[in-house]
């Protein structure tokens, strides 16, 4: 197989990462990995595991660039002769339904959440096969978009054991992280994700606010970058921790590689997020680390977190029950919390149920 993703960038968050992953795992796998997109940060990774990577944009939402995008795309599909395009992003996927025409390859997308209900977002459901990264997913784009059943498939996010391994951690980069942000003989909670406003973040700042009247040796830290239009929204975060008092018990620490690390140092993970609950990669990554996890949920799914064994479920934008549920995530036991993640949410799960919708996808296809 010759397999073509699409993603807008390279450079952090979890589709990034999975698409390195898999990049990697289709190599060792015997396949060959292409990947499109605008460039960053990890496309030295895509390289270094044998993967290639094509630098061309498809992350702007300009319109009046979309013709010469589609006819770019359009060659460069053609001079790859893929066996499959993958699509992992909006931008991304408008591009390959324009482009991917005479010949048509076939076409695979991956919804990777809650996206707002409208002719843009239905674009994710074009794929001849759709790939859904819950069963809430699943059940949104069924519901809002009518998408057969039969052309769907429930991936959930796998996470690699062989790097996210509590017995390989960096002791030094811990110790150096606790001691840069004065983080030592504190109860470090931690959020992970993206400066945007769907992960949730006010809910966190409150919660560590509410939680150090009783707790004062408590310290919130926020991991993840800022992109230039959300710069406004972290200076919004930022004043908010000023305005409670917080100052240097949050800390923003920006951008992060050394992930495995910054999940052992904490104490309890936290995802407050209102529209992707208890199923984003985050959490199977924290487990994996032995560090506990509140999370929010929706109805009918608890894959993950369970109460009293590996975390809590919390309310959505509840700060006052996520500071109530703090004291008792830091009690758990924390040496066997790593073994509560279901198989499918392991690596190789993800990847042989990724390949097995492509050869299925292939074999109908006739190719």
């Amino acid at each position: 197989m010759r397999i073509v993703q699409l993603l807008p960038a390279l450079n952090e968050g979890g589709i990034e990462r999975g698409v390195v992953e898999l990049n990697r795992e289709y190599v060792a796998r015997g396949i060959e990995s292409i990947v499109i997109s605008r460039g960053g940060k990890l496309v030295p990774e895509i390289e270094r595991h044998g993967g290639r990577h094509v630098t061309m944009d498809v992350a702007s939402k300009n319109p009046f660039t979309v013709p010469l995008r589609v006819l770019r795309l359009r060659r460069v599909l053609r001079e790859l002769q893929p066996s499959l395009v993958h699509a992992r992003s909006r931008v991304p996927a408008w591009l390959c339904v324009l482009a991917n025409r005479r010949p048509r390859f076939p076409f695979v997308t991956t919804v990777h959440g809650l996206n707002s209900v409208n002719r843009y977002s239905r674009v994710m459901t074009s794929g001849d096969r759709v790939i859904c990264i819950s069963e809430v997913v699943s059940a949104h784009i069924q519901q809002h978009y009518r998408t057969p059943p039969e052309r769907i498939t429930v991936i959930q996010r796998g996470v690699d054991l062989r790097v996210f391994d509590p017995a390989r951690v960096d002791a030094g980069f811990v110790a150096d992280f606790r001691s840069k942000h004065e983080l030592a003989g504190r109860r470090v909670v931690r959020s992970v994700g993206r400066v945007t406003r769907l992960k949730g973040y006010e809910d966190f700042i409150d919660a560590v606010a509410l939680a150090r009247r009783s707790m004062p040796t408590v310290a919130g830290v926020i991991v993840g970058g800022a992109a230039a239009d959300k710069t406004d929204y972290l200076a919004e975060l930022q004043a908010r921790v000023a305005r409670l008092g917080l100052t240097g018990q949050i800390v923003f620490a920006g951008s992060q590689s050394r992930m495995p690390e910054l999940y052992s140092l904490a104490d309890v993970m936290v995802n407050c997020s209102p529209v992707m609950p208890n199923v984003q990669r985050t959490i199977v990554e924290s487990l994996a680390m032995n560090t506990p996890v509140l999370a929010t949920n929706q109805q009918g799914l608890q894959h993950l977190v369970r109460d009293g064994v590996n975390g809590f479920i919390i309310n959505a934008q509840d700060p006052t029950d996520l500071a109530a549920k703090l004291p008792r995530a830091f009690e758990l036991p924390r040496s066997t919390i790593c073994a509560t993640i279901p198989e499918e949410f392991t690596l190789d799960a993800m990847v042989e149920q990724t390949l097995a919708v492509y050869r299925e996808l292939l074999a109908a296809s006739g190719r």
